[in-house]
């Protein structure tokens, strides 16, 4: 809200709540796509030679920088409009629920290997593996970390800086999800784009695993929360899947196998293994969430546009 005045960043939360309603994730010229494959072509050249930590942060800082000027002309010329499709573009919730439905429905019909193939689009993990519990598992996780990512962090930075805040937080979320592994490529270039969206998720994750835990059962999130999150290796998804797996009152973690090498994951949320039925109400407590989050960022608005 500090770069909007209220009634302009009403507006423009309310056109990009209906466009995402509408129309979800655009499927042809997604400005995130165009922007990966630039980002794609900038690391070839740059990810090379020694410094690689220092090519990383130019990389990063280059494509940041052109992103946010390429938003202040679209702001010059659109107004609050421009700011409401930043935040069309940098919401996921429809596409989110759309991509973990498309795993659930097979997966409720015995049919593994598709559940399997659709699960391999929207995680990094190796999933021919799987067998019926894993695929839901990794589908959970995934539910509750995006959430936390795709929405509401996009949500928690459009309120604090309007659609600057709201681009920068997604294109840097986005180049870590491109660069932030720990291989032998990107163990140097891409730790600048790790920390950085460390940093950037740092809050809005600590208020969607609190949301989390609220529309859940509580007190057994809450528990998660504090044992269980300072095990796992994110700073930001250990709260997240913590909170949300102890909200639901199931198993998540575990080994997972990426990039070829399985890695050793400690567990997190209590109670029994999750089934195919456990991932509707991983989404049922996405929406929900959604829901609080904006009743919370549209009352907080109408009083602003009143007072």
């Amino acid at each position: 809200m500090l770069e909007l005045p209220a009634p302009d960043w009403l507006w423009a939360l309310l056109v990009a709540l209906l466009l995402e309603a509408a129309i979800g994730e655009p499927h042809r010229w997604h400005p995130l796509v165009g922007f990966g494959r630039l980002a794609d072509s900038l690391e070839r050249r740059l990810n090379c030679g020694p410094g690689g930590i220092w090519r990383g942060l130019l990389a990063w800082s280059l494509l940041l920088a052109g992103a946010l000027a390429v938003f202040c002309a679209l702001r010059l010329a659109l107004g609050w409009l421009a700011d409401a499709l930043v935040l069309w573009f940098a919401l996921g919730a429809r596409s989110l629920q759309q991509h973990v439905a498309a795993i659930a429905r097979p997966l409720a019909a015995g049919d593994l290997a598709t559940a399997r193939e659709r699960l391999s689009r929207i995680v990094s993990r190796d999933c021919s593996g799987l067998d019926a519990g894993g695929v839901s598992r990794a589908a959970i996780e995934s539910t509750l970390e995006n959430g936390a990512d795709a929405i509401f962090a996009s949500l928690f930075w459009f309120a604090v800086g309007g659609g600057a805040a709201a681009l920068a937080h997604r294109l840097a979320n986005t180049l870590d999800a491109m660069w932030g592994y720990r291989t032998q490529r990107f163990l140097h270039f891409g730790r600048v784009a790790a920390r950085a969206d460390d940093v950037l998720n740092w809050l809005p994750a600590r208020l969607t695993a609190a949301s989390y835990a609220m529309l859940g059962h509580t007190a057994t999130a809450l528990r998660c929360w504090q044992q269980q999150a300072p095990q796992w290796d994110s700073p930001n998804a250990g709260p997240v899947m913590a909170a949300g797996a102890g909200a639901l009152q199931c198993q998540l973690g575990g080994a997972a196998r990426y990039h070829g090498q399985l890695e050793a994951r400690p567990t997190l949320g209590c109670g029994a293994a999750p089934t195919v039925a456990d991932i509707g109400r991983a989404l049922r407590l996405v929406r929900h969430t959604g829901l609080a989050w904006l009743t919370a960022l549209c009352a907080i608005g109408g009083y602003r546009c009143l007072s």
